[in-house]
């Protein structure tokens, strides 16, 4: 009885690879890699029931596809076009709409303003503390 057939998946360059192999040294060997990628922790058991259907279709074949497209495994992928890498097209906005004026909250102002003055404060006197600790130390020393 033939031994069952097992999908691996790892990325090489710009491309995902997947593969039907029987082992993962046979797998391996398929996608020219030089070490074990599956020690390493990047090649693994493929997961996802698209990937095991492309590569069950044609096994022993290294299937690639461009790292982040949504396109389906092939044997020759092409690498994405540089518009396509643009991404969706933007909204333009409209002339005659604004954004309403934001309004100040003077208040929350100096309430963020007295918070931060405080921080700082507290950090120059943690600094201060550190660097007397430190001048201790380097006394004691000498």
């Amino acid at each position: 009885m033939p031994r069952k057939l097992k999908v691996y998946q790892t990325s090489q360059g710009f491309f995902d690879l997947a593969i039907a192999a029987l082992s993962m040294k046979a797998a391996l060997e398929a996608c020219g890699a030089a070490s074990n990628l599956f020690h390493q922790g990047f090649a693994k058991d493929a997961e996802d029931e698209t990937v095991i259907a492309a590569a069950m279709a044609k096994p022993g074949v290294v299937l690639q596809l461009p790292v982040g497209s949504s396109s389906a495994f092939k044997e020759h992928a092409e690498l994405p076009s540089a518009a396509s890498l643009d991404g969706p097209p933007r909204k333009k906005e409209r002339p005659g709409r604004k954004a309403p004026p934001k309004t100040h909250d003077e208040k929350a102002e100096r309430k963020a303003a007295a918070r931060y003055e405080k921080e700082e404060r507290a950090r120059k006197a943690r600094r201060a503390k550190e660097e007397a600790e430190a001048a201790r130390a380097r006394e004691k020393r000498n």
